[in-house]
């Protein structure tokens, strides 16, 4: 059984940066793709990043290229999401999703993830 624990969110103001961070235990995360996925009130989850396996390929939605950046590391089991230039739009609570048989084209579908975490706030002020 794989359990996810996402930490590091918060307020932060307009232009700021967080990193996000989603701690794997029960298996070798190397198994896993690991993705990010968020959801605002009245919104449904959308997808934000994956990190495939390999720990190589990586895909983004268009709102997160070039301010968000997906990595992990495996001496402590834990993936990253570094969110830069953030806006208040970004505000959302934030899951991280674990797969162990996604294929590439459903990597950006929540329903392709078994396991999820409890999620963290992450709030931009204007």
């Amino acid at each position: 059984q794989v359990q996810l624990v996402e930490s590091g969110g918060g307020l932060v103001q307009a232009g700021g940066s967080l990193r996000l961070s989603c701690a794997l235990s029960g298996r070798p995360f190397r198994n896993y793709a690991v993705a990010w996925f968020r959801q605002a009130p009245e919104k449904e989850r959308e997808f934000v990043s994956v990190i495939r396996q390999n720990g190589q390929t990586t895909i983004y939605a268009d709102f997160a290229k070039g301010r968000f950046t997906i990595s992990r590391d495996l001496g402590k089991n834990t993936v990253y999401l570094q969110m830069n230039s953030l806006k208040p739009e970004d505000t959302a609570v934030y899951y991280c999703a674990a797969d162990a048989r996604a294929i590439y084209s459903a990597l950006t579908q929540s329903e392709t993830y078994d396991y999820w975490g409890l999620g963290t706030q992450v709030t931009v002020s204007s």
